[in-house]
């Protein structure tokens, strides 16, 4: 028997969820209550209420009957009483809409989780790429260096003038003067 919500089929992954939500869920409701130490067939035909004081009886409202919960499974079987009609804990939450539930609130933290680690990531992508800051004492260190170097260039143009009007300018190719001779 597969489990639909609206003609639509619940996801494979729901149902274990589902479990474990509902027995998180329920857990705390389970403990309050005392295990009385009657069977839970002797609270069929009376209320929801009535049964589900014992921590291991499930309510099946469609024949109102109170049933022993089946422990070796987290789900009761659809033979049983179907999800839609199955109580345990609390009156007022079927397993059926506590699956789909929990499989909304389930997914919801797991994309809230894959959300928030995309943000961390792209935080460390940017705190790798320079800021405005670095990014302007990088231009203006840039810019030191030009300006450093046309100041170079104007030294030795200047210094070569002066050597060669004293003399003592220095030919590119010392060989030169000899083979214009």
């Amino acid at each position: 028997m597969s489990l639909s919500w609206a003609g639509k089929p619940l996801p494979r992954w729901g149902l274990p969820l589902g479990g474990a939500a509902l027995l998180l869920l329920l857990l705390p409701a389970a403990a309050a209550q005392e295990p009385s130490g009657a069977a839970c067939s002797q609270n069929t035909n009376r209320t929801c209420e009535e049964c589900l004081k014992n921590v291991s009886c499930l309510w099946c409202n469609t024949n109102k009957a109170c049933l022993d919960y089946p422990v070796t499974k987290i789900l009761p079987p659809g033979s049983l009483c179907k999800l839609s009609s199955a109580r345990w804990g609390v009156c007022w939450v079927n397993f059926e809409a506590l699956i789909i539930a929990m499989s909304v609130v389930g997914g919801a933290l797991l994309l809230g989780i894959a959300i928030c680690c995309c943000c961390c990531c792209c935080r460390r992508k940017r705190s790798r790429k320079p800021d405005k800051s670095d990014e302007k004492a990088m231009r203006e260190r840039e810019e030191r260096r030009i300006r450093q170097e046309e100041r170079r260039a104007e030294m030795k143009t200047r210094h070569d003038e002066i050597r060669k009007k004293y003399g003592l300018f220095k030919e590119e190719n010392p060989y030169a003067r000899f083979e214009n001779n």
